[in-house]
Formats: C-alpha cells, sequence, structure tokens
C-alpha cells in the first residue's frame, strides 16, 4: 500500500493536554473540520471516561459521516460495551482496545503476569469483535516492552480478530532508529502481521514523535497516531500537519501519499488553537506564524527572485494565503465574505451579517485589518454565540495614585440586565471582582496570559485565561483593541463554559 492512513487523536489524546478540556459542540466543530481536512479516521473520545464524553462521541459518530469514527476502550468489558454503544450509529464505526504490555506497567500498576495479560488481551478482541470487524488493538508503552513479548501479543490479537495493530511510544522514549528495529521485528517476526495495517502512536517527550512516525513508516507501518498542532498528553503527540506536509514534501524519500486535503491544514490548526486555548508557537513548523516569513535580507531577496530558495512549500498548499490583503472600514461586504473564504471560513447569512457588522466596529477603530485580525473577528463571534452571561459593558477608573475600580454590566440568561463594581489591585483584578459579585461562580483563576494578534500601536490584544472550579480547568478568550475589556470578555467566555458544562 502506497497511502499512509491518517489516524486523528486531537479530539481523545489532544484533549487530555492539562487545561485543553473541550465542550461537545465544540468537539463536534472540529469533528466537522477534521472531516473536511480529510483524515481517514477520527479517535473521537473515550466513552466510559465521563458521560460529557460519551455524548460527543455518540454524536460525532451521528453526524459526521465520511471519515471511520472510533472510540477508545480499556481491556475491560464495560469500556468496551459502552465505546460500541458510543459509535454504534457511526457509517463507519471502530473499536479501539488497549491494555500495558511493559514489565513497568504490569509490575508497578497492574500487578499482574504476561501470561494474564496476553489471555485478557486476546478475550476482549474477542468481545470487540461481537459489535464490529473494525478493531484496533494496542500494547500500551509498547517501546519499552520486550520485542518477542510484542511479537506474541499482536500475533494473539490479530488471531482473535484484530485489524489493526497500533504501537504506542507511550511516554515517548524511543530513538528512531530504535523504533524503527522494532518495526522491523514485528514484520519479521509476526507470521500473521500481513492480515492487519501497523499503526505507530509516537509520544513527544523528547521532541522525537514526528521522527519515530515517520521512521516507521519507511519501515512499513502504513497508519499514523497524530494530532493537530501536536497537541496530547505531556510533551504532546506527533503532529498531523508535519507529518503529513513531510510525506507531501519529500515524495522522492517515502514514495507514499495520504488522503489529506493540505489546503485545511492551517484552517485546522488555527480552530483547534482557538477552542483548546493553546496558542500555536511562532516557529511551528507548517502552521507557526513565522513559518513562511523571511527576515534575513538574503533570504528575502532569494523569495522575491524565486520562492524555492528558501521556501520548500508554498504556504497556500496548506491554506495560507500567499498575499495578505488588508481591508478598512471602505472595504464593502462582498470583499469581507471572499477574503473570509479565501482563509477557510464558510459563515451562514446572520453569522455573516454579525460578523461584518463587527467588522465595521473595528474599522472605525484600526486604519487597516489584517488576516489575524478577521480571523480573531469571527473567533471571537463564535465565542458570543452560546452565552450564559453576555457582557454589555466594562468602565474602569485606575492609575498610580488612584484605587483601581471596575463596573460591568451583564446581560443574565433570562434577559435580566445585571450591574455591579468593586475594587481591585489593578484594573483587570477590579472586572473580575465585579464580574464575580454578578454571577456568582466559585472559582480560582489559575492562568492570565496577554499577546498583541497583529502589529502596531493600535492592534488587537488577544487575552487567554484558564479557571479552575471543582478540580476541572476551562479556557477562556477574549479579544479587543482595549485590553481590559479583553480581559473582561476571556473571563466571561471561561465562566459561561463551566456554567456550560455544569448544565
Amino acid at each position: 500500500m502506497d497511502r499512509v492512513i491518517i489516524f486523528d487523536t486531537t479530539l481523545r489524546d489532544g484533549e487530555q493536554a492539562a487545561g485543553g478540556t473541550l465542550n461537545v459542540q465544540e468537539k463536534l466543530e472540529i469533528a466537522r473540520q477534521l472531516e473536511r481536512l480529510r483524515v481517514d479516521i477520527i479517535e473521537a473520545g473515550f466513552p466510559i471516561s465521563s458521560p460529557g464524553d460519551f455524548e460527543a462521541v455518540r454524536l460525532i459518530a451521528k453526524e459526521v459521516r465520511t471519515p471511520v469514527i472510533c472510540a477508545l476502550a480499556r481491556a475491560h468489558p464495560d469500556d468496551i460495551d459502552r465505546a460500541w454503544e458510543a459509535v454504534k450509529e457511526a457509517a463507519h464505526p471502530r473499536l479501539h482496545v488497549f491494555l500495558s504490555a511493559s514489565d513497568i506497567h504490569l509490575l508497578h500498576q497492574l500487578k499482574k503476569s504476561r501470561e494474564e495479560i496476553l489471555e485478557t488481551s486476546r478475550e476482549m478482541v474477542v468481545r470487540a469483535k461481537r459489535y464490529t470487524d473494525d478493531i484496533e488493538f494496542s500494547p500500551m508503552d509498547a517501546s519499552r516492552t520486550e520485542p518477542e513479548y510484542i511479537y506474541q501479543i499482536l500475533k494473539a490479537v490479530i488471531d482473535a480478530g484484530a485489524t489493526t495493530v497500533n504501537i504506542p511510544d507511550t511516554v515517548g522514549y524511543a530513538i528512531p532508529q530504535e523504533f524503527g528495529r522494532l518495526l522491523e521485528g514485528i514484520f519479521k517476526s509476526v507470521p500473521n502481521i500481513g492480515r492487519a495495517v501497523v499503526s505507530v502512536h509516537c509520544h513527544n517527550d523528547l521532541g522525537l514523535a514526528v521522527a519515530n512516525s515517520l521512521e516507521s513508516v519507511k519501515r512499513g507501518a502504513r497508519q499514523v497516531e497524530c494530532t493537530v498542532n501536536g497537541i496530547g498528553e505531556r510533551a504532546g503527540n506527533a503532529s498531523l500537519e508535519e507529518i503529513v506536509m513531510a510525506i507531501k514534501t519529500r515524495n522522492d524519500f517515502f514514495g507514499m501519499t495520504t488522503n489529506v486535503d493540505t489546503r485545511q491544514i492551517y484552517r485546522s490548526s488555527r480552530l483547534v488553537s482557538e477552542l483548546t486555548g493553546f496558542t500555536v508557537q511562532p516557529n511551528k513548523a507548517i502552521v507557526g506564524a513565522n513559518a513562511f516569513r523571511h527576515e534575513s535580507g538574503i533570504h528575502q531577496d532569494g523569495v522575491i527572485k524565486m520562492p524555492i530558495t528558501y521556501e520548500i512549500m508554498d504556504p497556500r498548499t496548506v491554506g495560507i494565503p500567499a498575499s495578505s490583503l488588508v481591508l478598512g472600514k471602505l472595504s464593502g461586504r462582498h470583499a469581507f465574505k471572499e477574503r473570509l473564504a479565501e482563509l477557510g471560513y464558510s459563515l451562514g447569512e446572520e453569522d455573516l451579517k454579525r460578523a461584518f457588522s463587527t467588522f465595521k466596529e473595528l474599522a472605525d477603530k484600526k486604519k487597516g485589518i489584517t488576516d489575524r485580525d478577521i480571523e480573531s473577528l469571527v473567533a471571537e463571534e463564535r465565542r458570543t454565540v452560546s452565552e450564559a452571561y453576555h457582557l454589555d459593558r466594562v468602565q474602569v477608573s485606575c492609575g498610580d495614585r488612584g484605587i483601581p475600580t471596575a463596573a460591568v454590566e451583564l446581560t443574565a440568561p433570562d434577559g435580566q440586565v445585571l450591574a455591579d463594581a468593586a475594587l481591585g489591585t489593578g484594573p483587570v483584578d477590579a472586572v473580575y471582582k465585579a464580574i464575580n459579585r454578578i454571577v456568582n461562580v466559585p472559582n480560582v483563576l489559575v492562568e492570565f496570559s496577554v499577546k498583541s494578534i497583529t502589529e502596531g500601536i493600535d492592534a488587537i490584544g488577544e487575552v487567554l485565561v484558564r479557571i479552575e472550579s471543582g478540580g476541572v480547568t476551562y479556557t477562556g478568550r477574549g479579544a479587543d483593541t482595549d485590553i481590559i475589556v479583553a480581559s473582561a470578555k476571556a473571563y466571561m467566555n471561561a465562566l459561561n463554559r463551566l456554567l456550560s458544562a455544569g448544565k
């Protein structure tokens, strides 16, 4: 097979990143974008873990029809039954069963023998096979497991009915050459390996997740498990965009293709970043803000004369417009709609009307509006659609000799307009205290960060906050040319997520 299957686990392993909790509708929105990206498989969640995760997987299975929809399950009957209940309405359902294999896990975590693990693995694949023919099995922590024992497990689960066997580098321990030898040994030593697709799932603890994944492809793996922006547990997972573009750009080396529509990569990256609250570092390969910027005079001269001198990829192939059109207050609705389309946004008539109105308000404050401003504007519009409390007005008084004071006005879920004021150690603290007096939901602010979306004194400022309540972290983002207003919007966004989760 000359095609690599892209198994996206943004909604399962990606969401496990600390502070990256998503609600049901946000997961569905990302799943729809992954469908547009044309990934082959979406691992939609871990249904047994919570009612919310079960509902998200069930909804995605019902509404996202093109890719395979996969649900994760431990090697336990209840997990497998619950996972099937969640994905049974999918057009193409898959069950993914996992169980630890390394002696480290067996000795210190599971307290079981190798024989017990082998038997449980076989039995649970048989149980899953009652529901569907598409079964994946993962011997967790495979990179720290004795290869001969991995061979035994793989042979047993393939005989039991597994159609995909995944080799996880669960703790990011492997080195590419070493991981490649493990894959090579599997193909040589597992007699029935030809009856299953071999997959890899690599973590980035040593910064080698993509390297290990690509080495595995070269050694015969034909499914790669990855996430948008590489988000995930601890240091994250292998990055989808880096794997896909490496295979595409170096087709001469790999001789492989994927089904991915690479023009949807940038849009997918921005959506995941916005909904999870994890900003993309500027020097991130493929999707970072600096990925196609050139500062050096020598580089600029080369790119002007011939882009290939210093750009190995055309930015348009990943969905980044080659030109950066600046819109202003005289720009019409048609130009605004066209630019949205170029950036990958397709808004309904009502959403477009609201977004254009907000664009006009912003254009009165800023001389020129860039692509990043437009992306921020659309993201802000999405955040205000499903609110319990709406921020109507913020007013602050502060200075080096005064006492920071804030007054806020909110619209409550029942339509009632509520107002209050508070003092604080600074203007943002005062605003948050005033909001808390109205909303009255116990929480602790655990993170607050500010960044400028574009350059210049009139740039839009974006604020990210994380609040904690009941042991769960909720992320909020807000953007405005006034940083105090942006801070209030971000806090309200996080509170509304908290309230939504409570419902």
